[in-house]
């Protein structure tokens, strides 16, 4: 067996163990929206930032055409794919999106080298940080240079949104693959999810994002989150009666909802509404970073937590907990859930001054009302999907 060189990271060199020889390192970040949730595959607004925690991916090619992959997450268990002899749709097992990314890349017309990867990650698995988006654009990176193949990020997005759509059965947007493609240090970006244009919106340096974990995950998450989306697309097909020009809930306005919105059954108007006003948030809140004003951010982070738990109900007592302690600390701008829901995390906007005592109430707080003491991540934005030297790869 091949020995990595003495000078590569501790991932390089226990890929050589497990496989034998070199490798090259690509990484992806998890991570959290800030605000614009569940409007994403409503074709309208959103503004993540891509986080410092992230999925490695040491790969190198093999003379043949399958594709190995490990996790020094999930034991080192070994999965195989023949990329000659695709599965229609994965298995349920979490080697659905890695291997989904490669499935997706072939039926996009990319011919792909076999390969070997080890994947390695620190994105919390279930808190609602997009660990799933960011092995796949780890794995989607890793692929195409063993391949020697070009595709830009949006196009990587893409992909690894249709492999999580198509092979690993989630529907979701394409907020999570995009940030982790496009992401940008110390910014958010204002992502058009219909165009895919975006901008970036600078994160003052007087605050932090502090991402508080539940340590909770309710298992009707998936299938309320595929509900949701069946609600607003019921809502769509609603509004083309009166407006054809509705393609998404992206179309329909305020004045629109109140015109036309009685006819909707009430649970079907409720997340209409949600959808509706969100997006008008996430615009003002892109102008309230833009011009420094980090209390009206933080009035709108509140506005939207609100609209998640009463309209779209995609909340639970421990995400409201979470938010309603970190409103009685003083130096906290907004909070709100973040994610999908149903547990997960919230995202709280904190003074950089405030975070040591933030974090003390929120632990002691949520403790005592639960009994569990939650994960509590301070964090800056990060660039987004790369090629990584030795250097930046954490001791597996």
């Amino acid at each position: 067996m091949l020995e990595a060189p003495a000078s590569s990271s501790p991932l390089e060199q226990e890929f050589a163990r497990q496989f034998g020889g070199k490798s090259c390192v690509f990484r992806a970040p998890g991570r959290v929206n800030l605000i614009g949730e569940h409007t994403d595959y409503n074709g309208g607004f959103v503004m993540p930032a891509a986080i410092g925690f992230f999925t490695w991916a040491a790969a190198s090619a093999r003379g043949d055409r399958r594709v190995r992959v490990r996790s020094l997450n999930f034991s080192c268990e070994e999965r195989i794919l023949d990329l000659d002899a695709v599965p229609e749709s994965g298995s349920g097992h979490w080697s659905d999106y890695p291997l989904g990314v490669a499935v997706t890349l072939e039926r996009a017309g990319f011919r792909l080298r076999g390969a070997d990867i080890l994947l390695s990650g620190n994105v919390p698995i279930g808190a609602g940080l997009s660990s799933s988006a960011s092995i796949e654009v780890a794995t989607a990176v890793a692929l195409l240079a063993t391949s020697s193949l070009q595709l830009d990020k949006t196009g990587i997005a893409r992909i690894c949104q249709r492999a999580e759509n198509e092979y690993a059965g989630m529907r979701c947007g394409i907020m999570d693959q995009f940030i982790a493609c496009h992401g940008l240090a110390e910014h958010a970006l204002l992502i058009d999810c219909r165009s895919l244009e975006s901008r970036p919106a600078p994160l003052s340096p007087d605050a932090k994002l502090v991402v508080c974990n539940t340590m909770v995950r309710h298992e009707l998450a998936g299938s309320e989150y595929n509900k949701r989306r069946e609600e607003c697309e019921a809502g769509v097909h609603y509004f083309q009666q009166f407006l054809p020009h509705v393609q998404a809930l992206r179309d329909v306005t305020p004045a629109d909802l109140e015109r036309w919105g009685a006819g909707l059954p009430e649970v079907v108007f409720r997340r209409c509404r949600h959808v509706i006003s969100e997006n008008g948030r996430v615009e003002k809140a892109a102008a309230a970073l833009e011009s420094g004003d980090l209390d009206e951010f933080g009035r709108l982070m509140a506005a939207s937590h609100l609209s998640l738990r009463d309209d779209y109900e995609v909340s639970c007592a421990e995400l409201d907990l979470m938010v309603e302690l970190a409103g009685q600390v003083q130096g906290v701008y907004g909070a709100r859930m973040t994610g999908g829901g149903f547990g997960g995390c919230t995202v709280n906007l904190v003074r950089s001054s405030a975070v040591d005592r933030f974090r003390e109430s929120i632990s002691r707080g949520y403790q005592k009302v639960t009994g569990t003491t939650p994960e509590i991540y301070v964090t800056s934005a990060v660039d987004g999907a790369a090629r990584v030297s030795p250097a930046d790869i954490p001791g597996c």
